[in-house]
């Protein structure tokens, strides 16, 4: 397994990849990779398995805040879970937060996404506290806008 920054090569995998999260992850246009491939490849870490993308976290430093990394879409291939991928992907954008300085790791997850629940603790990040618990998970009501409560997750970097 080798771990390399998302490239403009790899974007189309990186889609096909995103499209294995379905309800949870849907991938974006072709345009918004191109933007991370070039832009943010520092916290985009891919894994790559016998040339194939295997795993892919989407992530960026905050420029409001630069302590933080906002980890925006994290997937493993079903065909790779539970072999370290996300474990190694996270690692990697730990490592790039500390060169920087950075503080904290932070993402959001439907509260009716139990897996990530589970992957996320178990990995060491907080589920931090919100307005109301649902699916015995803490959640922030309209976290990303009316309607769209979510999970709030964070680990220090």
């Amino acid at each position: 397994m080798i771990i390399e920054p998302l490239s403009v090569d790899r974007i189309g995998q990186v889609i096909d990849l995103m499209g294995t999260g379905a309800p949870f992850i849907t991938p974006r246009t072709y345009s918004d990779y191109w933007l991370y491939a070039t832009l943010f490849s520092a916290t985009c870490p891919v894994a790559v398995a016998e040339n194939t993308v295997a795993g892919a976290i989407i992530a960026f430093r905050s420029q409001d805040d630069p302590a933080d990394i906002y980890l925006q879409d994290v997937i493993t291939h079903p065909g790779h879970r539970r072999r370290g991928v996300t474990r190694l992907l996270l690692e990697t954008v730990r490592a790039q937060g500390k060169k920087w300085g950075c503080r904290r790791l932070f993402l959001t997850s439907d509260p009716g996404n139990i897996t990530a629940h589970a992957t996320w603790t178990t990995l060491g990040f907080t589920n931090v506290p919100g307005d109301h618990v649902m699916n015995g998970i803490s959640v922030v009501a309209d976290y990303k806008g009316p309607g769209r409560s979510r999970a709030v997750y964070e680990s220090p970097v």
